[in-house]
This record gives structure tokens, sequence and C-alpha cells, in this order.
């Protein structure tokens, strides 16, 4: 038995079916239960964006005080701190004599490097990282993740009728945490409004599953998922998987029961086929690694494009010459969220309209997105670029028809006040000269 085991909360923010946290106790006599807000996510990247803008910070403040809240229950409390996480949990080693550090596995280049950094510098301690972000364990799937196949359609085929486990059992009690420490948390946690229709936490996401699935939006999520706006138009889960708060194993069991118990239909699979696309980027992302962030995507494909500031802030700030593209980027800046088919369009019209690195808006979103994943988001953009797992070549959208299609009476554009100020691009040419508009006849 272990004296001190410590418990890295990352993407993981929940009680219920954490095999990560369900291992320490088993293992540990007492438990350190932290997270870490990096100093870095403060920061711009070389992609002109921060790691995290205000509204996901938010909804990861109500987060966190719900998680606390759990750990409470139990026995344990949350300690939160800021700054280097390899700094702050090499301080906690040391002071506490910590014998296991406890993570889940995660697909993040800059996080495993953390992680193998905490590795290399106490290479008698034990570390445990435990896969508990997918539906599926590594050793389930009917292949290596060095023969992943190469299209969404061929993975599909193959894992989709594998049996997904059963959420676990997790202990009405955990091993006691250190007293000490919990007075040495910082009070960053001010209880923060609620952005939009979400709220961030285990509990918020619990109730959500139980009012979604006990109502009849499941049986009609194919024909309402490419609505531009709205809460009843897909299920919403995105921000609460996206850090854990929610189990995907617990989200899939209750889907079965639904279709047990109510009805299972063309719409109630597509839930399932999402989900398993989602699952397809976890372990895309796993394989890749540093690649899922290279221009030239998985296969190194040579990606001509530029990169013009004028052109990216307008499309940041809804100031294209796009009247649906405007009002999804509003909608996104004001609520943190957008639907999956204004991100393919507004992806589309960055790379190919405005002909713009992909990787800068992918970076964007993970500014502005409360359920930015990194997985999702980056594989995503690739595959909108033509530069990921996908033999088409990228995908692009015409507005003009997507805007007939989705907002034809243009109610959308209107109530996000998409309207174009100005139909010219660019104020500049290639020489910096000013474009001066065209004479009126």
């Amino acid at each position: 038995m272990i004296k001190t085991g410590l418990v890295w909360f990352n993407h993981d923010c929940r009680v219920h079916d954490n095999p990560v946290l369900l291992e320490a106790s088993l293992n540990c006599e007492r438990l350190i239960c932290l997270f870490c807000i990096d100093s870095q996510w403060d920061r711009p990247t070389g992609f002109n964006a921060k790691p995290m803008g205000e509204n996901r910070r938010q909804f990861m403040n109500q987060t966190l005080l719900d998680l606390s809240a759990q750990l409470a229950k139990r026995g344990q409390s949350l300690v939160i701190l800021s700054g280097d996480p390899v700094e702050i949990i090499s301080s906690l080693i040391s002071r506490f004599d910590v014998g296991a550090v406890y993570r889940s596995q995660h697909v993040g280049v800059f996080e495993n490097r953390q992680w193998q950094h905490l590795k290399a510098d106490f290479p008698r301690l034990r570390f445990e990282s435990l896969p508990s972000h997918t539906l599926f364990r590594p050793e389930q799937l009917p292949f290596s993740l060095d023969n992943l196949p190469g299209t969404f359609s061929q993975f599909r085929k193959q894992v989709e009728n594998i049996d997904v486990d059963p959420p676990l059992v997790m202990p009405k009690t955990l091993p006691p945490a250190i007293e000490r420490l919990s007075a040495e948390s910082e009070a960053v946690l001010v209880k923060p409004k609620t952005t939009a229709a979400f709220e961030g936490g285990e509990s918020a996401a619990l109730a959500h599953l139980e009012t979604y699935f006990s109502s009849s939006d499941p049986a009609h999520y194919k024909s309402w998922r490419n609505e531009l706006d709205g809460w009843h138009n897909s299920t919403k889960f995105s921000a609460w998987l996206a850090n854990g708060s929610v189990s995907v194993r617990r989200l899939v069991h209750r889907l079965k029961r639904y279709e047990m118990q109510e009805t299972a239909n063309e719409s109630t699979y597509w839930i399932y086929f999402e989900l398993l696309w989602r699952e397809y980027f976890q372990w895309v992302a796993h394989t890749l690694g540093h690649k899922l962030f290279r221009a030239g995507g998985v296969a190194n494909k040579n990606v001509r494009c530029c990169f013009y500031p004028e052109r990216y802030q307008k499309w940041c700030h809804g100031n294209t010459p796009y009247p649906l593209v405007n009002a999804l980027m509003k909608q996104l800046n004001q609520t943190g969220y957008m639907s999956n088919r204004g991100r393919q369009i507004v992806a589309s019209c960055f790379i190919n309209e405005l002909q713009l690195d992909w990787r800068f808006g992918a970076a964007y979103f993970e500014q502005q997105l409360i359920d930015y994943d990194v997985a999702a988001n980056w594989g995503n953009w690739q595959y909108i670029a033509g530069v990921g797992m996908d033999p088409r070549g990228g995908r692009h959208f015409n507005i003009d028809k997507q805007s007939r299609q989705y907002d034809p009476d243009g109610q959308f554009v209107r109530k996000w006040h998409g309207e174009v100020t100005s139909t010219q691009l660019d104020s500049v040419d290639a020489a910096d000269w000013p474009i001066l508009p065209p004479k009126k006849s």
C-alpha cells in the first residue's frame, strides 16, 4: 500500500466512472487530488490566440467548483494551484513524500511532455496513466495503433459492434486528504456566471444526461442536428465530454437504455455514430502526436497559404463579406459555442475563401470554444483542410448554398447581426497599397 498518492485531474473532472480515481483510492492510504491552472493558458501561442478564452475559463471554474463539492462528499478535497504543472507537482512530490502519481491518458503534446518530464525527474516513482476519455480501452481495439485505419468508415466498421464497458462502480468514500494542503489551494474560483445555456460540472452534466434521455429529442436527432441554433437541435454533451465531467461510457449506456425502453431508430444510432467519430479522432491524435499541429498534416502535404492579418481579424470578429459566416463567428464569440454545421462552414471559409493557414483557425477555436477537445478540434480542421485522415482531400462548402439551405429566411443572420458592412475583403494589396473601392457608375 502506497502511503501518499497524487491524482492529477485534467480532462477527467468527475467522480463517477473515473478509473484514475478508483485505482488511486485502492492503492493509497491518503490522496492529493490536484488540478493545475497552467500559466501558459493565458499566453498567446504562435498561432495568434491563447489556449483558453474567457468563456471556457468560466465553464472550467464552474466545473472545478462542482468537482470540489463531489470530492468533499466522499471525504476528499480538491487542491487547485496556478503555475507550471511540472513545478507544482515536483514540489508536492518532495514535500509530501508522494509514492505514486495518477492521471488520465491524454493526446495533447504539451500535456504528454509535462508527464514525461516528471517521469524523468522522478525515475523511482510510480506513474500511472489510464484511459478515461475514450469509449474503448486500447486492448479492446481489433488493431494496433500502428495500424489504425486510415479512414473513419474503415474504423467504424471494425469497432461499432464492440461492447462498451459498463461504467465503474466508485467507492462512497475516498482515502483522506492532507489537511494543510487544502488551505494552500488558491482562491481563484469565484462562482462565475453561467455561459449561455451551459453550466459546467459533473452535476450539471448528469442532470442534462437524464433530462435529454427523458425527452423525445434523441428520436429526432438526425433530422435536427444540422440546425444552426437552438438547444434541442443536438445532444449538447460536447462541453461536458471535453473536460470529462461526464463519462462517454455512461453516456453510451444511457443511450442504449433509451433504445431498449423508448425507441431505437436511425436518429439514436446517429448519436452513437457521432460518438464513434469522436472516438476516431481520439485515437488518431494518439498516433499523430505533434503531426496533429503540422501544416501538412498526416502526410505532410505541401499546403499553399499565407497569413493575411486583415482577413484573419475580419473572420475572427465576424466582419467578412459573408453574412452567414459573420453571424456564426459572433455567436461563437458571445457564447463559446457553435453548431457542428456552423463549424464546418466557417472553417471552409477560412481555408478556401480567405486562403488562410488552417492552424490559425484551429487555434482560434481552441481559444473560444467551451467544448474544446484537442483531438476533435485539430482533427476536424485537418479534415476540412484536406491534410487529415481523409481520402477526399478536404471540404469546400458553398456558402450561398449553405445559407439557402440552413437559414433560408435569414433569421439566424439577423439574430446574430451578421449583416455585411463592407463587401471588400482587403483594404490593402500585397505591397500594402490601399485598395480603393470601385467607382459607382
